[in-house]
């Protein structure tokens, strides 16, 4: 299958510049794959968030007013160089400190780490929260993956909010630990991705199956079967979320439905009101929903359901307040 790109190796770049021309609010950090918010108020505690490209809308997309200061990216599926996020670390900070949010791969924590450690060491303040809402299983050991997958996007929004609204940097750790151990994601495959330049998969998925618990890096999941309905696909993930979250009737959620990048929108509306028909079922009171392509992994095609717990009221106000964000 053909896509569209000039030269591989610069499509990170090319993307940036199409980013900056587009939004005038957001420019590139000199020398660096980073894109920030040149609008943003020096008296907000700076937010940033990244990883590997391939992602998009994000992580560029959430970038702006009431959302992340700004964003890094690496190649596809690779995090940014600790060096290169420590420099923006040093770019963004206007001496309350930096808040990092974090997905929890081992390459993105290893990178992030060593720039924490180096801003650190001059003597920048620095808090932190990694995204695991992952509650896929490990095809080997059935342990539970825990990888930073759709729910970041809620703590971009969230924390985001609060920063504009004069959060401290410690006021946004406690909400960012509420927030992120309240949250369960789980996702399926109805076709894998493959790399530009590259003719196979990144995984075989035999047509008509399905591959449950997938990654946004183009990792197969743990189980695949024979699709036959958007129903029972719906089923089988509501069933995993509602043993992992063990939920009430009546309790206050947020749901997120994310398209992994090649779903058709028909497709994510059925899939949707399948959804929330069987949390109907179960009599939860969802205040806040969102879909579409929220983090995406390149051309896969399939969908994900995040649930959140609304365990603070401020939370739906958070994701209901305006932003110019260009992907909220």
């Amino acid at each position: 299958m053909s896509q569209i790109y000039n030269q591989i190796e610069n499509a990170l770049q090319e993307s940036i510049d199409a980013l900056v021309r587009i939004y005038p609010f957001l420019s590139q950090v000199p020398n660096l794959p980073a894109i920030y918010n040149n609008k943003q108020d020096s008296n907000i505690i700076p937010i940033i968030s990244g990883g590997g490209s391939g992602h998009e809308p994000a992580h560029f997309g959430y970038v702006g007013e009431g959302m992340l200061t700004a964003a890094i990216s690496g190649p596809i599926f690779e995090p940014p160089k600790a060096k290169q996020i420590f420099e923006l670390i040093k770019f963004v900070d206007k001496g309350k400190g930096v808040f990092l949010i974090i997905k929890n791969f081992e390459k993105d924590l290893k990178e992030f780490s060593e720039a924490i450690t180096l801003a650190r060491q001059i003597g920048i303040k620095i808090k932190y929260i990694v995204s695991h809402d992952d509650i896929s299983i490990e095809k080997l050991n059935f342990r539970t993956r825990h990888r930073g997958v759709a729910g970041t996007i809620l703590l971009h929004k969230i924390l985001g909010y609060y920063a504009l609204n004069g959060a401290s940097l410690d006021e946004l750790e406690q909400v960012a630990l509420k927030l992120s151990t309240s949250m369960a994601t789980l996702g399926v495959a109805t076709k894998p991705a493959n790399l530009p330049n590259h003719e196979n998969d990144m995984f075989k998925l035999a047509p008509d199956t399905i591959s449950y618990g997938i990654g946004i890096h183009g990792e197969e999941g743990y189980r695949t079967e024979k699709f036959i309905s958007s129903e029972l696909l719906a089923n089988e993930l509501i069933n995993k979320l509602r043993m992992n979250l063990k939920w009430k009737p009546k309790d206050p959620y947020i749901l997120l439905i994310n398209n992994l990048g090649a779903t058709t929108r028909l497709e994510e509306l059925i899939f949707s009101n399948d959804v929330l028909q069987l949390l109907d079922i179960d009599r939860l009171n969802i205040k806040f929903i969102k879909l579409g392509r929220l983090i995406t992994s390149l051309n896969m095609a399939g969908i994900s359901i995040t649930l959140c717990k609304l365990a603070n009221p401020e939370w739906e106000e958070a994701l209901n307040s305006s932003t110019n964000a260009p992907s909220w």
